[in-house]
C-alpha cells in the first residue's frame, strides 16, 4: 500500500509544494514546527533512511541542501535544522524546520497555519529554489 508521501507525490493527496525534480520531491509540513518547515522525499518509496542506496541517499542530501538554503532566505531565521526521524511515516523524509529557538527542533512546539499562510509561504520558499 502506497505511503501518503507517494499519494502526495502522485498528485493523490494535495500538498503545498515547494521543490520537485526527477528523484525528489519537497512540501511545507502541514503540522509545522515553525513557519516554512519543509520535508524533502525520494520519489522512490523506501521506508529506512538506511535503506537508500549511496546515490538517492547523497542525491537527497544535496536537494534537501538546495531547499535548506531557499528557506534561509525566505524564512527569517537564524539557521534551519535538519532531522530525519521517521517513525511518522513509513517513507524516507528529511525535515527542514527554520529555528530561532530550540523549542522549534522539539516537535513539541507546533505553529498552525491557514490555507493562505501555507501558500504564501510555500510561494515564498519557491522564489528562491535553485
Amino acid at each position: 500500500m502506497a505511503s501518503i508521501f507517494t499519494k502526495i507525490i502522485n498528485g493523490e493527496i494535495p500538498c503545498y509544494k515547494i521543490a520537485e525534480d526527477e528523484h525528489f520531491f519537497a512540501f511545507l509540513d502541514i503540522n509545522p514546527n515553525a513557519e516554512g518547515h519543509t520535508l524533502c522525499i525520494p520519489k522512490q518509496e523506501v521506508d529506512k533512511l538506511t535503506d537508500l542506496d549511496k546515490e538517492t541517499y547523497t542525491g537527497l542530501m544535496m536537494f534537501s541542501r538546495k531547499v535548506a538554503l531557499a528557506i534561509e532566505k525566505a524564512i527569517d531565521c537564524k539557521r534551519v535544522g535538519l532531522t530525519v526521524i521517521g517513525l511518522e511515516v513509513p517513507h524516507v523524509h528529511v525535515h527542514l524546520i527554520p529555528l530561532n529557538d530550540m523549542k522549534e527542533a522539539t516537535f513539541k512546539h507546533k505553529v498552525s497555519l491557514n490555507s493562505e499562510e501555507f501558500t504564501a509561504i510555500a510561494d515564498k520558499i519557491k522564489e528562491f529554489v535553485f
